[in-house]
């Protein structure tokens, strides 16, 4: 896995979700990238409970990749992070009396997945309570994984397909030391995912729910 930058499209003026996500297809289509399946990211909510302390309730986020179907990453609100396996849903249900699951706060992004040469792409309706929430876009420079060597011409290339939508440097490689970026468990991906979860969440419901 190298660098991936993930990041939200607006919708194309006068379009809904599906009519924008398609207008994306046929661009990347055009450029001569070829399918290459579906994806799914997802992240549920959850409440710790029992805070006896008047602190704010910490929030703790479990999301799924389905690149990595055999586990998922639980991220603490500030941090920190873990990666678990697949039943870690399971335990949080036995955990029920020390997290609270935030009903109608789940949050996933579903699509389908491009190959162009040396970049993966995948481009996905976000959805939250069966409501389109906007447009994911993940480009993946695969054979990289130091952000500052390959950031240009990832630019150049998501320029090619997006226009001026692309966008600046993740923050999550910005406030790190320039080095290697760490692909072997997805945080730096799902980082960004839960960034732009959580800016989606106080969006409004937007035309072409793709449900």
């Amino acid at each position: 896995m190298g660098v991936t930058c993930v990041c939200q499209v607006p919708l194309a003026e006068g379009k809904s979700v599906q009519q924008t996500i398609d207008i994306l297809h046929k661009k990347l289509e055009q450029l001569g990238a070829v399918k290459q399946g579906n994806f799914t990211v997802d992240c549920e909510t959850y409440h710790a409970t029992g805070n006896a302390s008047g602190q704010p309730t910490k929030l703790l986020y479990v999301m799924h990749n389905s690149e990595t179907p055999l586990s998922c990453l639980a991220l603490f609100e500030g941090g920190p992070c873990l990666t678990a396996d697949g039943n870690f849903d399971v335990l949080m249900i036995k955990l029920k009396s020390h997290f609270q699951n935030a009903k109608g706060h789940k949050v996933e992004s579903r699509g389908s997945r491009y190959r162009y040469c040396d970049f993966l792409i995948k481009v996905g309706a976000i959805t939250m309570s069966s409501s389109a929430r906007g447009i994911s876009v993940e480009v993946e420079y695969c054979p990289c994984v130091v952000p500052g060597d390959c950031w240009n011409l990832m630019k150049e290339f998501m320029q090619s397909f997006l226009g001026p939508s692309i966008p600046e440097l993740p923050s999550v490689f910005a406030t790190k030391p320039e080095g290697l970026y760490v692909p072997a468990d997805c945080v730096d991906t799902m980082t960004q995912y839960l960034e732009l979860f959580s800016k989606v969440r106080k969006q409004q419901v937007l035309p072409g729910t793709t449900r």
